[in-house]
């Protein structure tokens, strides 16, 4: 019977300090080799001993190991004298001043970013602070209407608690569809029902107007809004001339929904919209990513401004930013700007992540910039000038006047937010009967919605401060 092999064996090999080398036998072993090549490692024993050598014994010293030949250093180092010829490069001279005036730019420039903060950093003093823990009614009122303001959108503003509420994630508001929330059936939607909210003085829109009072008339293109949400907004209680805003929220889930975090003039200091400008914080679609338009992985910031609405230079002031991964209804974000006399800039998460940097110049005030005096207006006049009596230094009227903060989820809308012929858009601009395409089409666009809160805007803190120390007096 031939000895019992170790599979840890290592005959030919050598042992050098702790290492072990495995090979084949060589052909001095008295054992055969066992096994097959492709799954046994060695079968011999030591060369030139009956005793199998053990893996163990190599360990722990029980058998004496056969020293490795050590190999003698070769030196590579040439011997004689080598060419240089970098040295008489002149060009390769001129390295070590490249190298030093490179050294010194970093170094300016490293020293002009550390003016420039120090001296764009502006004193605030905090406004308001709200984590929404409830819901302050000191600091937030609803704007309620049935109109759609000035977008025409198909939601009715509510005072609803099922449309905006508090509860450990923040403030949410959510629309929900008017069949659900009310007793008014889809017919009476359509035709022959009157819906007045003068009756329990709740519309915030001038009384008996098409704001307040609405009588379902398909012939005229008159339906009862399809979707109830909100709109709050710190108008007459919160405002800032200059200053910083903060906004943490995570934005809303389903095809044409449309959050907006944004800012409007306190008084209309230079006329009707948008005379008196806009501040448009952040402003998204509820659309997935593959909405061509930019869905709910973008979002704009914008400044509206200009003497009539056809006229508004929103163009040159705005600027998309695209999340990098996933979309913005995923989690929460901060949606910032920063305005002073000289600028305003819109930023997201940080303030060194700055999106859309506006700047105001008095040598070229904004009426220059939107080259008006060049454009005729819808009678085929002049525009004039509204900011012509500014007292601003720096050229930034309309954006030189106080404004409060808007927060709200609308719905669709008839004025090219939602362009027609795009991602299968169920209505047309120009049509009486948008609002009913609308609803119509809900069997396509309600299973889109996200569960719960997930169809809303969930804002989990709002900061506004205000530019100056305590008492300080204002720039113009």
């Amino acid at each position: 019977m031939s000895t019992p092999q170790n599979p840890f064996a290592s005959p030919g090999g050598s042992r050098q300090g702790s290492r072990i080398h495995l090979g084949r036998p060589d052909s001095s072993s008295p054992t055969p080799w066992q096994g097959s090549p492709r799954h046994s490692v060695d079968g011999g024993s030591r060369p030139g001993t009956s005793t199998p050598f053990t893996y163990n014994s190599v360990l722990h010293g029980a058998g004496t190991p056969v020293p490795a030949q050590k190999r003698r250093f070769k030196s590579y180092r040439l011997r004689e004298d080598y060419a240089k010829p970098w040295l008489e490069d002149k060009d390769m001279k001129k390295t070590r001043w490249n190298n030093v005036i490179v050294g010194t730019m970093l170094l300016v420039g490293f020293a002009a970013a550390g003016v420039v903060v120090y001296f764009m950093s502006k004193p605030y003093v905090q406004k308001d602070a709200n984590d929404f823990q409830t819901l302050d009614k000191s600091v937030w009122s609803h704007e309620v209407q049935l109109d759609g303001f000035g977008n025409h959108a198909f939601d009715w503003t509510t005072t609803d608690a099922r449309n905006s509420y508090v509860d450990g994630d923040g403030l949410h508001i959510v629309p929900t569809l008017t069949t659900e929330t009310t007793s008014i059936t889809a017919d009476q939607m359509y035709a022959n029902y009157t819906l007045s909210l003068d009756a329990d003085k709740s519309c915030t829109g001038a009384f008996n107007s098409s704001a307040c009072v609405l009588r379902s008339d398909p012939k005229q293109g008159l339906f009862v809004p399809p979707v109830r949400s909100a709109r709050l907004v710190t108008k007459g209680t919160r405002s800032i001339r200059y200053g910083m805003v903060e906004v943490v929220a995570r934005m809303p889930k389903g095809d044409w929904l449309w959050p907006a975090i944004w800012m409007m003039p306190e008084g209309d200091a230079y006329g009707a919209w948008p005379r008196s400008g806009e501040i448009d914080i952040m402003e998204s679609r509820g659309n997935g990513p593959e909405y061509s338009e930019g869905g709910r992985n973008w979002y704009y910031g914008t400044l509206h401004w200009g003497p009539t609405p056809r006229s508004d230079a929103y163009w040159k002031t705005t600027l998309a930013k695209k999340v990098r991964r996933g979309a913005y209804s995923d989690r929460l974000h901060t949606f910032g700007i920063q305005w002073t006399p000289s600028y305003i800039y819109f930023y997201i998460d940080s303030k060194i992540h700055q999106i859309l940097f506006i700047g105001f110049d008095k040598k070229t005030p904004l009426y220059e910039k939107g080259g008006f005096a060049q454009q005729k207006s819808e009678n085929d006049t002049l525009l004039d000038n509204p900011w012509q009596g500014s007292n601003s230094t720096t050229g930034n009227a309309p954006f030189d006047q106080p404004f409060y903060l808007i927060l709200n989820v609308a719905v669709g809308g008839t004025n090219g937010f939602f362009l027609d012929n795009v991602g299968e858009k169920p209505w047309v601009n120009g049509a009486t009967n948008a609002r009913w395409s609308f609803w119509d089409a809900r069997d396509k666009w309600l299973p889109t919605w996200g569960e719960g809160d997930q169809r809303g805007m969930t804002v989990r803190s709002v900061k506004m401060w205000q530019l100056g120390a305590c008492g300080a007096k204002q720039e113009l």
